[in-house]
């Protein structure tokens, strides 16, 4: 009887998670469905926004005529930089833009519409809504990749790169929403993290050295999230990859802890909202 109610168990809660991911996944496309109403708008967005990352990638072309390297890295290798920097952000933003305003959720009280709903509070907001532009991210990353990333093992590992660089995005964004709940104002501080660790991410560690160096591996993680995942597929080491794989599953795991640690002391305004 002990082997059946644990099997019972073990089904009910794989059809549970089963069903919040189908759930999530179907708010994804209606979201997406919701920004295609008006083509012409979303067509353009897309279009300028990866003409917009192809314009500053001028500034690096120029400079790698006038020499060969560049913090050790080629221009192949900043390439493939911005590609993983660009499909990673991309996609983070295209399945879980909301979680990048979460302080403006907390501080406004507007997390109450998500507490009424059946499903998981923390997926509900994620995938609530979708950056359309990021999509422009996302393109241009992976064509950059096909590009320079053909060669050796890049191309093979740039899916899994993928996976973990936005779980990185994600989590450290979640992390940093999260302080809302303890913290005023950590809106201000959590979009200036974000806006650093993109900005950084877009340019070698190698021209980095000592506290900066340490601030980008340990406190902002752009080390995990874009330049192992970068090295990884120049020149692969098992002992990075298991690194990174680990960093991802830590990160996640403690940003999701936090959220519903500050979800227990949240403080609900009167504020109701129900969400269509």
């Amino acid at each position: 009887m002990s082997m059946e109610a644990d099997r019972t168990r073990a089904d009910l809660m794989f059809a549970a998670v089963k069903n919040q991911l189908r759930v999530s996944l179907l708010s994804v496309k209606y979201n997406m469905m919701r920004e295609m109403v008006n083509k012409v708008t979303f067509v353009t967005n897309i279009i300028f926004m990866m003409l917009n990352n192809a314009t500053i990638l001028v500034q690096w072309i120029i400079l790698f005529h006038l020499r060969e390297e560049v913090g050790g890295y080629t221009l192949k290798e900043i390439m493939l930089l911005w590609g993983m920097t660009a499909a990673s952000y991309g996609l983070s933003h295209i399945l879980f833009a909301r979680v990048f305003f979460l302080p403006e959720l907390v501080i406004s009280g507007k997390l109450d519409a998500y507490l009424v709903q059946p499903k998981s509070v923390l997926l509900g907001i994620m995938t609530s809504a979708t950056d359309i532009s990021a999509i422009g991210d996302f393109l241009y990353g992976l064509l950059v990749i096909g590009i320079f990333g053909h060669q050796g093992r890049g191309l093979y590992l740039f899916p899994l790169f993928l996976i973990t660089g936005t779980v990185i995005f994600t989590a450290f964004a979640l992390l940093m929403g999260s302080l809302s709940f303890w913290f005023v104002r950590m809106d201000m501080l959590g979009r200036q993290m974000m806006l650093g660790m993109v900005s950084f991410a877009t340019y070698p560690d190698g021209i980095f050295k000592g506290v900066s160096r340490f601030l980008l591996y340990f406190i902002i993680p752009v080390g995990m999230a874009v330049y192992h995942p970068v090295h990884l597929m120049i020149r692969f080491d098992k002992g990075m990859l298991f690194t990174v794989l680990g960093y991802a599953l830590l990160l996640g795991t403690v940003s999701v802890a936090v959220f519903y640690r500050g979800l227990r002391r949240y403080a609900s305004s009167s504020l109701m909202e129900a969400r269509m």
